[in-house]
């Protein structure tokens, strides 16, 4: 398994257990892909997830820059406008993860609000 891939399904299983339930995973707009997106309680959460299996290209966070931020929004906006039955209110969060397939602790950490 791919390590982006093994990062988006430990980041699925990490929101759950927070309380957010997934609504879809790799959904594709004309802006790009979104990685997950939830809901808590009554906002709609988009999650893009970085992986990194060491420190090479730096922290998983950085690799969100303001060019990928931008889509990201135009991305949640595009998605929001499909699905007029979810209530108005979103955001955007990221999750980084630093590890590998088959590391028993690998580090999450979930920036809430990341873009706004």
């Amino acid at each position: 398994m791919m390590v982006g891939q093994w990062g988006e399904q430990l980041a699925a299983q990490y929101l759950t257990q927070q309380g957010l339930t997934i609504i879809q995973k790799n959904v594709h707009t004309p802006y790009g892909e979104v990685d997950i997106v939830a809901r808590e309680e009554d906002m709609t959460v988009f999650v893009e997830v970085k992986a990194r299996s060491g420190d090479g290209f730096g922290l998983p966070e950085e690799a969100v820059n303001s060019k990928k931020m931008s889509h990201l929004v135009d991305a949640a906006e595009a998605f929001m406008q499909e699905h007029p039955e979810l209530p108005g209110a979103w955001r955007i969060d990221i999750i980084a993860i630093r590890g590998k397939p088959g590391d028993l602790s690998p580090e999450i950490i979930w920036f809430e609000n990341a873009i706004s």
